[in-house]
């Protein structure tokens, strides 16, 4: 009996033992209560026939704890929940860059969820190439009164469908007027020769004019490439990236050294090598730097500094090649469905009911300009927002980004060396002609 007995005990402490265990990737529960102050979106279409057994779906997507579209996804999936019990919605979200690696690895296993985050041009490509992604036309034909086709581009393959936008964001230079002020500037720069000399008088002042990640590459490319279409023109980038047109020129070469030049002179934080993004955010919301470029979705991020922070967007380099009003971004983030769901009609309408949530909720917290139709109030949208807003308006092409617009190889390829790029490690001559070489074509 005293053996029994352990051995009961031995399997009861096993059992907590296992119930104990943590996911690694970060679990967000799949009913979030909705923010009292927080508007919802004119019912759902339901998007699927109900039975006694709710059908479960799986969704990834990048909306971390410390993501800005965060509480867009938490609110819009509440909506959605409430509205459709017949179905159980189980998510998680991983972090950016991580989650390129994560989706990339499910994809070539066969293993993807039955709805996940993407980005459209080159990086959804790849999957839709490899027969992963079910195509939407179907779904899409309930919602195309809502969702304008100009936003689709990026996410139509061969004439088909492939995801669901959300909101579309472009790169932009947030400038904190206070720290400007202080180096003799009431007004953000509007030529390259002024921005250069007002980093001058900032780096005199102790001010450190820029921050930026090194630990996620992606964010040193909104720089990079910024300054890179600023020297060569929105079209010739454009061809860069899809293989139509050589790196190896000299607008290039001169756009890297230029960068180099900035980086030499101290106009960059020496520890920012090192640091992550949401590191270097916060950094430029508690005053460290004069200026940070990156996607308008930051909006959200700097309400409570928007009193002192301005937008623009970098200005020209070489006035012969490009002008202002052409930048870096576009349509690009969506909600995709895996070819291999088991209930992918269900998993399509899901998709753009969530796909609409995130959009209405995004737009009302200044992570971006909406893809889809804006039939609520937007009165009391932040004036950082609408700032981006006028950028926008006034825009006369983009160039989708780096990272996305290409093919995974050659998006890695890129990656690599633009890291050796920001760590001083190659100059604008080995970028463009190594670059040249070595891409897919």
């Amino acid at each position: 009996m005293k053996k029994i007995i352990s051995l009961l005990l031995a399997v009861g402490m096993l059992v907590s033992l296992v119930g104990c265990g943590k996911n690694s990737t970060t679990q967000a529960p799949a009913t979030t209560e909705t923010p009292a102050t927080t508007e919802t979106p004119a019912a759902t279409k339901a998007p699927a026939e109900t039975s006694s057994k709710p059908t479960d779906l799986t969704m990834w997507c990048i909306a971390v704890e410390s993501d800005s579209n965060r509480h867009a996804y938490e609110t819009a999936i509440a909506d959605f929940q409430k509205a459709h019990p017949e179905i159980n919605l189980k998510w998680e979200a991983t972090q950016n860059q991580d989650y390129k690696t994560k989706i990339k690895a499910a994809a070539a296993a066969n293993e993807l969820p039955d709805i996940f985050f993407t980005w459209g041009g080159g990086f959804l490509r790849e999957f839709v190439d490899a027969n992963r992604v079910y195509c939407l036309d179907d779904a899409y034909a309930n919602y195309s009164s809502e969702l304008p086709d100009k936003v689709l581009t990026n996410h139509k393959y061969d004439g088909k469908l492939y995801g669901a936008p959300t909101n579309y964001n472009v790169v932009a230079m947030f400038a904190n007027m206070e720290l400007l002020k202080q180096a003799g500037y009431d007004k953000v720069p509007g030529t390259y020769e002024e921005l250069m000399a007002c980093c001058d008088a900032l780096v005199k002042k102790g001010i450190i004019p820029f921050g930026c990640s090194g630990k996620e590459t992606w964010c040193v490319t909104e720089y990079l490439e910024s300054i890179i279409e600023k020297s060569v023109g929105a079209s010739a980038l454009t061809d860069m990236y899809l293989g139509k047109a050589s790196w190896n020129n000299e607008g290039v070469v001169k756009a890297v050294d230029n960068f180099q030049e900035m980086i030499k002179k101290k106009y960059f934080d020496p520890e920012g090598i090192a640091l992550s993004n949401d590191e270097v955010k916060a950094n430029f919301i508690a005053g460290k730097y004069a200026f940070y470029v990156n996607g308008t979705w930051n909006c959200a991020s700097f309400v409570d500094i928007a009193d002192k922070v301005q937008i623009a967007e970098f200005p020209v380099i070489d006035s012969t090649k490009s002008q202002l009003g052409e930048l870096i971004g576009g349509p690009s983030d969506s909600l995709a469905v895996s070819a291999t769901s088991k209930n992918p009609e269900i998993a399509a309408k899901a998709a753009f009911e969530l796909a609409k949530g995130v959009c209405h909720y995004g737009y009302l917290d200044g992570n971006g300009l909406p893809a889809w139709k804006v039939d609520y109030d937007t009165s009391k949208l932040n004036k950082l927002t609408l700032a981006v807003a006028d950028i926008m308006n006034n825009s006369k092409q983009s160039v989708l980004f780096g990272d996305g617009i290409q093919s995974a190889d050659n998006a890695n390829i890129y990656l690599d060396y633009v890291n050796q790029i920001y760590a001083s490690a190659i100059d604008g001559k080995t970028f463009a002609e190594s670059l040249d070489k070595d891409l897919k074509k």
